[in-house]
């Protein structure tokens, strides 16, 4: 049998009416056993508070948890053949907003001593949630040593427990169109209107990211954005849910009050599919997981509106999980399942320029911020990045990035450290060799926004260098061709 799928998100790029791709899960799997899956949610929730919550240009502390943090794992493995290394992957979600590699790297190695599972088969990545603990160093928040540690643990016994509940399982996938909570923030200004000044006081950007409602400078949105909503669901042999993967290319939501911690629509659509799948009360128990996609520059915010609707705390949270949950159940109980996949996975370390502040630059960011004490005024972009030019001063002219490309069945994952434009996720799609492929972002590591160079060009927020934002300009095609690469090894 065979399940449709929509790749409509590249209409929006390329012009053209929705392609409808046939693709038949019945993959050949030569030599093949059984599948073998497990899960579990790891709770990765501080047990101290205050602690310091990054998302902003401030630091915030918060003082309580709204709803528990998770970092939440499934683990594959294939009984072809005794070598573990060979036929095992793990996928990992953490609700948090960012992470750095080192710190992965150590949850991996951690994993593979408990597990077998190799680093190199093991994708770990962050939603992006906006509220929760700072463990990567970004604006006026810095890590807390403690969480971080604890995090790191947290992460690789997570990937244990679910490796030890390994069972003989089915394994389904899918796409659904869903482009109702899909915006590209980056608008642009109008041909007749003067650029906007840049934090470091130069008049070139073309862009103005998240202008706000009814500004009269911008004529229209950037227009980019991936609706696709990507799932692989599996089971147990005999049905029970054992756990689902979704990808949606949106950033994080909002509406959290500073003072607590939360999961934000991640966490939220994890609870409503168990609920939806009856899956609540299932042992060992389900894992409803949502990955972030391709949302370097798109939210839920809708600027053609003349004036921002009014949501309460929580609100716009709740409707988008609901919405994205009602969508991969519906389109989930259309799929068939199958217990003979192959599991491929490639991995590849790319050296990518940094744009480093010369000696000039540098000289005028500490002039700026002489006199002025920390935390910074959150309102002072210029103090804000001028303390973000000090700091890039000291890092190597180059950084190591982890690409990776996973294969299951006929569904490929392409995983990237950095907030990845709709741009580029929409052009990965179109270029794999496998259908369907999405993206999951802020994946082994955290490298900041990664805008094509046509968007560096006309400059805004996600080109402002800073910690956030400090690849060269040339890092997408880059980054994007060793993807491209990396997916063609994984089909062969």
């Amino acid at each position: 049998m065979t399940v449709r799928y929509c790749l409509s998100g590249l209409r929006i790029l390329f012009g053209f009416l929705p392609v409808i791709v046939q693709v038949n899960l019945c993959i050949a799997a030569d030599g093949l056993t059984q599948l073998q899956a497990g899960a579990y949610a790891q709770d990765i929730t501080p047990t101290k508070f205050p602690i310091s919550v990054n998302g902003s240009m401030v630091d915030q502390q918060a003082t309580a948890a709204h709803d528990p943090l998770h970092a939440r794992c499934i683990v594959l493995k294939n009984t072809k053949s005794a070598k573990v290394a060979e036929e095992s992957l793990a996928i990992v979600v953490c609700d948090s907003c960012m992470i750095p590699r080192e710190l992965l790297d150590l949850a991996k190695s951690k994993a593979f001593a408990k597990t077998g599972i190799p680093p190199n088969r093991i994708l770990i990545s962050a939603t992006h949630a906006h509220s929760c603990p700072t463990v990567a160093a970004v604006f006026q928040s810095e890590p807390d040593k403690e969480y971080s540690d604890f995090l790191v643990e947290q992460i690789s016994k997570g990937i244990e427990q679910a490796n030890n509940q390994l069972e003989p399982a089915r394994i389904g996938w899918g796409m659904v169109y869903q482009q109702s909570l899909l915006f590209n923030r980056r608008w642009l200004i109008k041909e007749d209107e003067k650029s906007e000044s840049n934090p470091f006081g130069v008049k070139s950007d073309r862009v103005i990211t998240n202008p706000g409602h009814s500004n009269p400078k911008v004529s229209k949105s950037v227009n980019l954005i991936d609706g696709d909503l990507s799932f692989i669901s599996i089971q147990s042999l005999e049905g029970r849910p054992i756990a689902l993967l979704a990808n949606y290319s949106l950033q994080n939501i909002g509406g959290v009050p500073g003072d607590v911690v939360s999961a934000d629509y991640f966490g939220e659509f994890s609870q409503r599919i168990a609920r939806q799948m009856k899956a609540t009360d299932v042992h060992p128990a389900f894992v409803g997981i949502m990955s972030n996609g391709a949302s370097g520059d798109v939210n839920n915010v809708d600027f053609r509106q003349k004036v921002a609707p009014k949501r309460e705390p929580f609100e716009q949270i709740e409707y988008a999980a609901e919405l994205l949950t009602q969508s991969v159940f519906q389109a989930c109980e259309k799929i068939e399942y199958v217990t003979e996949v192959p599991l491929r996975v490639r991995e590849a370390e790319i050296v990518i320029g940094v744009r480093k502040p010369i000696a000039d630059e540098i000289s005028t960011a500490v002039k700026k911020l002489d006199g002025h004490a920390m935390p910074l005024d959150g309102g002072d972009l210029s103090l804000i990045y001028a303390r973000e030019t000090t700091l890039l001063a000291a890092y190597d002219t180059s950084v190591k990035l982890k690409l990776q490309a996973m294969r299951i069945g006929s569904i490929a994952i392409a995983a990237c450290p950095c907030e990845t434009f709709a741009e580029t996720g929409l052009n990965i799609k179109l270029q794999s060799p496998v259908k369907p492929t999405f993206t999951i972002s802020l994946a082994n590591g955290y490298n900041g926004y990664l805008p094509p160079p046509e968007q560096h060009l006309a400059g805004g927020y996600e080109t402002w260098r800073a910690r956030s934002s400090y690849l060269a300009a040339d890092a997408e095609p880059k980054i994007k061709a060793t993807i491209i690469r990396l997916l063609r090894e994984v089909n062969r």
